[in-house]
């Protein structure tokens, strides 16, 4: 029987690296093509074909024994793709990989920036987006692209996948990932493939640095961007059962 994996998210977050670094394992046969993403879970009328379907259409290059991995980073912020992953492939594997969420935002925003869906400057964007939702018309994408913020509140979208998965889901830091190989090796491990494979791939994640071309934030932004955060990251610290990377102290009072 096919064991099965899912890259789930968080978008902007390194998973295509992380993608390319599974791909590389001789244990895993990542879903071909890699782009656009499959994006399976989110069509019911897929899902309702089937896990033989699935397997049939995107792992013909798999060899028996090998792990069979999809990355979509839209399923973790849709509740229903958890119940989906269920109902098609009985107890998958998750993993999702998360980064401090301001550089996420403005990753994102240069992201939205270079596929034309977004003209706004970045700090008029994240200076609105502060105040609440920015509206989107559902149009060009399966999630919006417009939510810089709502996407980095990590807890919000992760607690239908821990309800439906439970210990099966993995959450490791783009940042961790970045700092240590021993970051992949224990993701090896937890997917019970071989953790002393060195990946021929192995550098820099294409979206680690991504946004360092956008305007600098001014500091009063940037510190109202992390007080946004502070409660949100604290509940993933708490998740986690450590300390973020990107922590720091809020504003002192006035």
């Amino acid at each position: 029987m096919s064991r099965h994996l899912l890259v789930a998210g968080a978008q902007r977050c390194g998973t295509t690296y992380l993608r390319r670094l599974l791909a590389d394992h001789p244990g895993v046969a990542m879903a071909e093509p890699a782009r656009p993403e499959p994006k399976v879970l989110l069509d019911p009328a897929q899902v309702a074909r089937g896990a033989e379907w699935y397997r049939a259409t995107y792992f013909p290059h798999a060899r028996d024994g090998q792990l069979l991995g999809e990355k979509s980073t839209s399923y973790l912020e849709l509740p229903e793709a958890a119940a989906a992953a269920s109902r098609l492939l009985g107890e998958p594997l998750v993993m999702v990989q998360l980064r401090d969420p301001v550089r996420r935002a403005v990753s994102h925003w240069s992201f939205s920036t270079e596929q034309g869906m977004e003209r706004r400057p970045l700090a008029e964007v994240l200076e609105a987006n502060l105040a609440g939702p920015l509206p989107w018309d559902g149009s060009g994408a399966s999630v919006s692209p417009f939510a810089y913020l709502e996407r980095g509140r990590y807890v919000d979208h992760l607690r239908p996948w821990l309800a439906e998965h439970g210990d099966r889901v993995r959450i490791q830091l783009l940042e961790d990932l970045v700092a240590s190989p021993a970051t992949m090796r224990e993701t090896y491990a937890w997917l019970g493939i071989d953790p002393d494979h060195v990946p021929d791939s192995w550098g820099t994640p294409e979206n680690a640095s991504h946004g360092d071309t956008a305007p600098p934030l001014d500091p009063d932004l940037h510190q109202r961007l992390r007080d946004h955060f502070t409660e949100a990251d604290a509940e993933l610290a708490d998740l986690l059962g450590r300390e973020l990377p990107w922590r720091s102290p809020t504003r002192p009072p006035a």
